[in-house]
């Protein structure tokens, strides 16, 4: 019994011995994908390269592999029958549908995920087709301010009204006039009153170089729910989102969707002139975060129409 025992007892510690080995943690392996052919309409081959850089060998493989949404993969997932051996790579091949390209320009992710016993490891892969635009005023498609004397080109709000230049003058608010916020020092359009001077839904892309702990948005609502997604794109291929809201301009508190007051003036100009003094319409500050350690490259601005943004800039 005693010599039963023993071997059991050895048995149990060497089945321990062999569940206890340590698996390779995500950071020591890597995950890499080849360029995809964007030159669509086509059937691209990618290749994704599961590199060990652990000590410990990696068991059950499975590697996957998606790209934008409605685009086709196949196989969904391939297996790895062998071990990657410690310094090893396993590579594989998927086949992707790449539908033909949409004008302007675009950034299109593609992300690879391999699990293995006791872990998993993921890898992104961006690339873009087209121009972005250069800056922010050439995503501008909106007049939003507009002179007392001539208040027609005006339509901020979709009814034809405007803030007005002169009540903004006053309030220290001119082309090319700066404007202190949440920490950092934003541009006004320095445009002439009655020409486009926001950017208001559309999704565009912009280039546009910054680092920073937040990316702060100078900027007004024309709805009770300008609320939309701002996409940072950064240097080394990276990139992160943000929600991004400002209240109407002239109807809701000034903290509602998490945002500050910048500017404040009485009254705006309607199509039959300046009126409604007894109301204050104003201009609000808000920023997504940053990663503060890498440099932004692009920003792709919200797609909500009723969302205008005047000015942009890091903190």
């Amino acid at each position: 019994m005693l010599k039963l025992l023993a071997k059991v007892c050895a048995v149990a510690v060497l089945a321990a011995g062999l569940t206890a080995a340590p698996a390779a943690a995500a950071g020591e392996v890597e995950v890499g994908i080849s360029q995809v052919d964007l030159a669509g309409p086509v059937i691209s081959t990618v290749k994704v390269t599961v590199k060990n850089n652990s000590a410990q060998r990696l068991s059950k493989l499975a590697v996957s592999f998606r790209g934008p949404v409605g685009w086709t993969v196949s196989p969904e997932v391939r297996t790895v029958k062998e071990a990657v051996k410690p310094g090893g790579s396993a590579v594989v091949d998927f086949q992707i549908r790449v539908p033909e390209p949409r004008p302007g320009f675009t950034i299109r992710t593609f992300t690879a995920t391999a699990t293995y016993a006791g872990g998993q490891a993921v890898g992104t892969s961006s690339q873009r087709s087209g121009t972005p635009l250069p800056n922010l005023a050439a995503a501008f498609n909106n007049v939003g301010v507009t002179d007392e004397s001539n208040p027609a080109p005006g339509d901020f709000d979709g009814d034809g009204n405007s803030f007005s230049a002169q009540r903004l003058a006053a309030a220290g608010v001119t082309p090319g006039a700066t404007v202190t916020a949440l920490g950092a020092t934003l541009t006004w359009p320095n445009v002439q009153p009655g020409t486009k001077d926001n950017a208001a839904g559309g999704g565009q892309t912009i280039e546009f170089t910054g680092q920073g702990q937040r990316l702060v948005l100078l900027g007004s609502g024309s709805s009770l729910s300008a609320v939309g997604t701002v996409t940072i794109w950064y240097a080394d291929g990276t990139s992160s989102t943000g929600s991004v809201g400002f209240p109407n301009w002239s109807f809701q508190d000034a903290g509602t969707h998490g945002a500050t007051l910048a500017i404040s003036t009485p009254g705006r100009n309607t199509p039959a002139g300046y009126a409604n003094a007894e109301y204050q319409y104003r201009v609000f500050a808000n920023s997504v975060p940053l990663d503060p350690a890498k440099k932004v490259e692009l920003v792709t601005l919200p797609s909500t129409g009723s969302l205008h943004v005047f000015a942009l800039a890091t903190a």
